[in-house]
């Protein structure tokens, strides 16, 4: 089972910049793919950003030049947040897959992000 740990959440003014960070601990042979998740009050969950072992990024659309997000090392993923929009708000989820293929099948508690207008 693994556990994941997200910090760096918060309140930033559009424009501003936040620092996700997520680190896994736990019982598990090897995480292929971290990720980031999003949702907006009253949305679905939506991914906004994947690395995988090798270091191949994916972003959502909405996010694509703003974001990047990075992996310290098997265990550790950040996603840098910079010109924030108001719609940027809402709970971040880390999430990890146990498995080559890649799917989510771990969770984290989710941060609370916040950007003002």
């Amino acid at each position: 089972q693994v556990l994941l740990e997200e910090s760096g959440g918060g309140v930033a003014q559009a424009g501003g910049s936040l620092r996700l960070s997520c680190v896994a601990s736990g019982t598990f042979f090897r995480i292929s793919t971290m990720s980031w998740y999003r949702q907006a009050p009253g949305q679905e969950r939506e991914l906004v950003a994947s690395v995988t072992g090798g270091g191949l990024t994916n972003y959502v659309a909405s996010v694509k030049g703003r974001f990047i997000i990075s992996r310290d090392n098997f265990t550790k993923a950040s996603l840098q947040m910079n010109s924030l929009k108001p719609e940027d708000t809402g709970v971040y989820y880390c999430g990890c897959s146990t498995h080559p293929n890649g799917i989510t099948d771990n969770w984290g508690q989710g941060i609370q992000v916040t950007v003002s207008s």
